[in-house]
């Protein structure tokens, strides 16, 4: 099992690992999963995501082709500027979802998940026409993310950018290491997402755990990042969204550039989403005392199977049990349903993710 360029570091920090995507990861530190939640909510947190893959696309409009396979449409943003994306396959299914950076006409960055990053490149580079380059650079980059409502004082006292607007990226230079700092995260808060060779990664991580130390800072594992993106409904691949699930099942059809001729997938979500999904995404927010978890059945009062939880987690801000599900579109907002937890009917009701307020912008 590979390991990130920080693995020693986390060891020494205490923190308790766990395979994860292929790689061994921080689960949580000795603060635990919960104060790290909160330190996110509250302060600041840092979370290692070196496991996410860096694929670097370049050639003459090379723009063009990255839009023509990738779900959503590039000319809704422009260069300097992040974008939401997937990755689907002839049958409307989620490869995976990604993050695409644009740099310009000829240059394209994508940062997909760590266990899709070696599928989605070779896929572009079996689309790929001759003169474009797919630069994979997963096991020479690291990414670290800062996030919460004190994360750019925490970048500021680094001499850092922080100042350009959410799903928007800078490239700089820290202590003679070039970076890129890009306004995104996975928790719902404003944060960064720095990617920086793993040559630097470790003196930046520890820079910053020392000036964040006054603001609160705590360093975060994946138990805090699932906890966070659960209470903010974002999809989690191979979970609540996968080569099974299509964006319209998912409601993740607000990425998808449906006006392109041309994109992985497009006559089957176009075709699926004429004729209507045979599930949909909800949140189900517990009204009763248990935690739900991913694979349980949903039923309605009646006694009838309506869906299946994709994930659940204990909500630290809330104090119940939350879960994101595929239900069955006779299901509506507001509907009062159980989960079965082993046997014991939870009671639950419908409602429409997130579960709290972002506050990413």
């Amino acid at each position: 099992m590979p390991e990130v360029p920080l693995h020693e570091t986390h060891i020494a920090l205490g923190a308790k690992m766990g395979p994860f995507g292929g790689w061994d990861m921080p689960i949580e530190y000795a603060a635990g999963t919960v104060a790290e939640h909160t330190a996110v909510r509250t302060a600041v947190g840092i979370f290692d995501v070196s496991h996410m893959g860096k694929l670097r696309i370049t050639g003459d409009d090379a723009y063009s082709f990255v839009n023509s396979v990738l779900a959503n449409d590039l000319d809704r943003i422009a260069p300097g500027q992040a974008q939401y994306s997937m990755l689907c396959n002839e049958t409307g299914g989620i490869i995976d979802d990604l993050i695409v950076y644009l740099v310009g006409r000829d240059e394209v960055r994508i940062i997909p998940n760590a266990s899709n990053a070696s599928t989605v490149a070779a896929a572009l580079e079996a689309a790929a026409p001759a003169g474009i380059t797919i630069d994979n650079r997963h096991l020479e980059q690291g990414i670290i993310a800062v996030q919460g409502p004190k994360s750019a004082e925490v970048l500021k006292a680094l001499g850092l950018p922080t100042e350009h607007g959410y799903m928007a990226f800078e490239d700089a230079t820290w202590n003679g290491h070039s970076l890129t700092v890009c306004r995104t995260g996975y928790t719902g808060e404003h944060g960064y997402e720095i990617v920086i060779g793993n040559e630097g990664i470790i003196g930046l991580w520890n820079a910053i755990l020392e000036v964040g130390q006054p603001l609160g800072v705590l360093p975060c594992g994946l138990g805090a990042r699932d906890t966070l993106r659960t209470e903010m409904g974002y999809p989690l691949h191979g979970q609540d969204i996968s080569p099974e699930i299509s964006p319209v099942q998912a409601r993740t059809g607000w990425a998808v550039g449906w006006k392109k001729e041309k994109f992985a997938g497009r006559d089957a979500l176009v075709a699926e989403k004429e004729a209507g999904a045979a599930r949909l995404a909800w949140g189900l927010l517990a009204t009763g005392r248990g935690i739900p978890r991913g694979h349980m059945q949903v039923k309605n009062s009646a006694g009838d199977v309506v869906g299946e939880t994709t994930s659940g987690t204990f909500s630290p801000t809330l104090q119940i049990g939350i879960a994101l599900g595929l239900l069955s579109p006779a299901v509506s907002e507001g509907d009062e349903l159980v989960v079965d937890v082993r046997g014991r009917e939870l009671p639950v009701k419908v409602v429409k993710p997130p579960f709290v307020q972002a506050s990413t912008k």
